[in-house]
């Protein structure tokens, strides 16, 4: 079983998307660890370049981490206890019942769900567990941060807004919308916090696959005009950069 309409938003920008996109808080995977039935095997489902992967590593003796995009996985992380395969979010290539933990980071708006949760509920295991999250528009604190979120929504939004997939809007409004027909568990509020450069920002953006199609269908870079008008407000120091998680949980 196959998905055949896959749409790789991200070839053009998996070396960005592994040396820039940030790291998911540590408690996230401890809790995630904390409920599942036993720790030998965990499944993370369009895992890009590794960001999720690398961090189940440190808490299950193996990671199976798929992605259906062959250019994420040729750029993933290294790590010891992960293993790499380039595979569509409905046919894993796991074993029924093998599975203690499925984790589906920043991905689950563009899977077909219904062939995906019939997959998730063949490899889980009896009180197995399947958490997803997502992270959207995120925020910058600290001085001068007014024009800086200016001109950031205003890039968002506006420069590279009609460059979005139409699924994006799931992840704006955290997956609000999309069905989770699993007995729910209560995840812990956390965010991703990081503190960056300019350069760190605009590495970045240009992760983004909004970026990617607004070069391609323009023949230029939007964030080398951003980069410009935020410097007055950066400074040549760092400021902190932060994006709230939306997560669902919940066990078969």
């Amino acid at each position: 079983m196959t998905n055949t309409s896959f749409t790789d938003h991200f070839a053009k920008v998996a070396a960005h998307y592994a040396s820039h996109r940030p790291s998911y808080p540590a408690e996230l995977f401890r809790w995630l660890a904390d409920q599942a039935p036993a720790r030998k095997l965990a499944w993370d489902c369009a895992t890009g370049t590794g960001q999720a992967a690398v961090a189940l590593a440190d808490y299950f003796e193996q990671v199976w981490a798929t992605d259906a995009s062959g250019s994420q996985i040729e750029a993933a992380t290294a790590c010891a206890g992960v293993q790499y395969h380039t595979a569509p979010a409905d046919c894993s290539g796991l074993p029924d019942q093998s599975v203690d933990l499925v984790t589906v980071a920043q991905a689950l708006h563009w899977f077909d769900l219904e062939r995906f949760y019939a997959e998730v509920r063949r490899v889980l295991k009896p009180g197995g567990l399947l958490a997803v999250w997502t992270y959207g528009v995120f925020q910058v604190e600290g001085a001068d941060t007014v024009g800086i979120q200016a001109l950031l929504d205003r890039f968002y939004y506006e420069t590279v807004g009609d460059c979005w997939p139409p699924e994006r809007r799931h992840v704006e409004n955290g997956y609000a919308d999309l069905a989770f027909p699993f007995q729910e568990l209560k995840p812990p509020v956390c965010a991703m916090a990081v503190d960056w450069d300019l350069d760190d920002l605009c590495g970045y953006l240009r992760s983004w696959s909004a970026t990617s199609r607004y070069r391609d269908q323009h023949g230029s870079d939007p964030v080398v005009s951003l980069s410009a008008e935020l410097a007055p407000y950066w400074g040549p120091g760092c400021q902190r950069v932060v994006w709230p998680l939306s997560i669902k949980a919940g066990r078969i």
